[in-house]
């Protein structure tokens, strides 16, 4: 029988295990546009410490005592639904257990067998080929519309969106600045090409990105792509080029207790000109997915874009694979193994 956690609870602040349940579901027959699959992996990611609370946003919000839902890739066992047969692979939101019953709301497609056939691995779709690579090229080319020349701040750089930021980046040939936390991390950025680098747990950020810029010969950022708000977000206001663009993606400074830092530099917007832009994947993804798929394929085949994987085994771990990344336990995309 499958199982699947369930949020039991509101979380007050930072989420602990206390707050999910592992419970069985029921195994009942299919129906018509239902699959009966097995989950192979799942994916934890930020933008669900959103989903936990009991308040209006762009994603809907967990009910308690009902089966969580995210990302995971399965394989089709049993299929009453028209384009999907028994063996298939799939992108689903059926996540957060290990298999059984899902329907249209999750929001089934097949992997791309043409895409599989060059090597990539399944999970890639959870990360480079999927909502984090996706995040990074949508937030870097459109909303910010970065071009070659351009220079980059990306905070949460050695993280499965920033990662993906860098590499696309510089396969542009742009300047990019990766901010990171402890050496291990900013080693991971270094390697994937960024041109500074710097860690916010060794001092302030500011006067870490002020330096790279002079190291750099560069006036200020052309771009600054948000992960983290805050202090990181401020930094970029002081740091600016007139007409900056700024793809506000997450602030996962901000996820926990729900606090702002006051921002010291937030008047620059206005002599500056600086457009920021917050941005949600699911709003452009279905409009630019072909060019995507191509473009990003293309990265990856030809080794401009790497993805390191933080892999925590068994449906048992992925409460604390989500909780890990409010720690920064991951390098790269979080992913569950099953």
């Amino acid at each position: 029988m499958s199982k699947a956690w369930h949020l039991i609870r509101r979380p007050q602040g930072l989420p602990s295990r206390d707050d999910f349940a592992l419970r069985e579901l029921p195994d009942e027959p299919l129906e018509a546009d239902q699959l009966r699959i097995r989950n192979l992996w799942l994916s934890v990611d930020p933008y669900m410490r959103g989903r936990m609370n009991d308040a209006k946003s762009y994603a809907a919000g967990f009910q308690l005592d009902q089966p969580m839902t995210g990302g995971a890739i399965g394989e089709v066992l049993e299929s009453r639904m028209e384009g999907f047969a028994p063996g298939d692979l799939i992108l689903h939101m059926g996540g957060w257990r290990d298999g059984g019953i899902i329907g249209l709301d999750m929001m089934p497609n097949r992997l791309p067998a043409d895409l599989l056939a060059t090597g990539l691995s399944p999970q890639t779709f959870l990360h480079n080929m999927g909502l984090t690579g996706g995040t990074a090229w949508i937030g870097l080319l459109r909303i910010a519309a970065a071009r070659p020349g351009d220079t980059v701040f990306v905070s949460a750089a050695a993280g499965a969106v920033g990662s993906a930021v860098v590499q696309i980046a510089k396969a542009r040939e742009m300047t990019v600045i990766g901010s990171a936390g402890g050496a291990e991390k900013g080693r991971w950025v270094d390697d994937l090409g960024a041109d500074a680098v710097i860690d916010y747990k060794a001092g302030p950020v500011l006067p870490q990105l002020a330096a790279a810029l002079e190291r750099l010969g560069k006036p200020g950022i052309d771009v600054y792509f948000d992960n983290v708000g805050g202090e990181h977000l401020d930094a970029a206001f002081a740091t600016a080029n007139d007409f900056a663009r700024f793809a506000i993606c997450g602030m996962i400074d901000v996820y926990n207790d729900g606090k702002a830092q006051e921002m010291s530099y937030l008047v620059r917007t206005i002599p500056a000109r600086i457009r920021m832009e917050g941005f949600i994947y699911t709003d452009q993804f279905i409009d630019c997915a072909e060019e995507f798929y191509a473009d990003m394929g293309g990265l990856i085949a030809s080794g401009a874009v790497l993805m390191r994987e933080t892999v925590r085994d068994g449906l048992d771990a992925a409460p604390d694979a989500f909780l890990g990344l409010f720690s920064g336990e991951n390098i790269g995309k979080m992913l569950v193994r099953l």
